[in-house]
């Protein structure tokens, strides 16, 4: 497989038969299997806001003739969004959060990057490109640091034909791969730089046997964020019925820890559980009850309600294997 043909496409929408996992699962066998050594990890500004409605219009017109369709497209488009009781009109972006947004938002980025960048690959680069995209959520994986500044200055001019640009702050070129940290402390330099995608920080990692591989672990924002959420609904639920406290926490932590639970992450999905584990104890003991809750009554209400973390997603290069045998990965 060389990695100058491999583009993988990833769109975020269930019709296509494809998740976040398959589009982590790419990202990570293409850094491995393909002579990547820098990273563009790039975010569109207000992707969803800037949708410009002429350009979209034009390129649903490319694949279908039906009027039809077109006009309840358009109508759509002109509907607006519902806010406080107020109607907003805008002759750009879709409403986030819709049940057919993600659909014209691939339609947008398929024309507007995705078949651009597969030309770019074939007729600039010099060394091998893989690129990863999920919805609006996109990695660009490099062999040469030239061919990755090109790209990034000539995708600005790309984007910006498309009312769409690149966050500043958002938007970096880090040197990744294989030979990243030899090469960093040969420099004197520290470990290379990790990036985040679809929820994951991905880094640099050697197996036990030496082999290079990409470490994902939970990103560190997030996770405070979902146990800040967990503490606040369990203030909230103070007084209900623990069984029913239990239920609520099986179901959150189980999908939170279903989501995550990649290989080698196991240590960060036990801290996740302990840490809930530890907040529920401290709402239990706040109940104003005379005999206060022990840690070892909260363990075993932990024990009894809260799933136990396991790794459930198999390593990246065995489903890759799975979900393209019989099909070519290589365009």
């Amino acid at each position: 497989m060389h990695a100058r043909r491999l583009f993988t496409q990833e769109l975020g929408d269930p019709a296509f038969g494809r998740g976040a996992h398959d589009a982590l699962d790419a990202l990570s066998v293409g850094l491995t299997r393909c002579k990547i050594s820098w990273v563009l990890d790039a975010d569109i500004r207000g992707f969803f806001d800037a949708i410009d409605h002429e350009w979209l219009v034009k390129f649903v017109e490319h694949r279908i003739a039906d009027r039809r369709v077109i006009r309840h497209i358009k109508k759509w488009l002109r509907a607006g969004v519902l806010e406080d009781g107020k109607r907003t009109q805008a002759d750009r972006g879709t409403p986030q959060g819709g049940s057919i947004s993600p659909l014209p938002a691939n339609v947008y980025l398929h024309y507007a990057f995705d078949l651009w960048v597969h030309q770019w690959r074939r007729r600039q680069a010099r060394g091998d490109v893989i690129v990863v995209r999920y919805a609006d959520d996109f990695v660009v994986g490099f062999q040469h640091r030239s061919d990755a500044e090109r790209f990034l200055g000539e995708l600005r001019q790309r984007l910006a034909k498309f009312t769409l640009e690149l966050h500043p702050d958002k938007t970096r070129l880090i040197e990744f791969g294989r030979f990243a940290a030899e090469r960093r402390k040969r420099r004197g330099q520290r470990k290379p730089e990790t990036f985040d995608f679809l929820g994951f920080t991905h880094a640099c990692s050697r197996t036990r046997k030496g082999a290079f591989m990409v470490l994902r672990y939970p990103i560190k924002k997030r996770v405070r964020a979902k146990l800040a959420a967990i503490k606040e609904s369990l203030r909230r639920r103070m007084n209900r019925p623990v069984a029913e406290t239990g239920r609520w926490l099986q179901s959150v932590v189980s999908g939170w820890l279903r989501y995550y639970a990649v290989p080698r992450s196991y240590p960060w999905l036990n801290e996740f559980r302990r840490r809930v584990t530890w907040q529920w104890w401290w709402t239990l003991r706040r109940r104003g009850n005379k005999r206060k809750a022990t840690w070892a009554q909260a363990y075993r209400l932990a024990t009894r309600w809260l799933p136990v973390p396991r790794i459930l997603h198999p390593y990246p290069d065995q489903r890759f294997g799975v979900r393209t045998q019989g099909r070519s990965p290589v365009r």
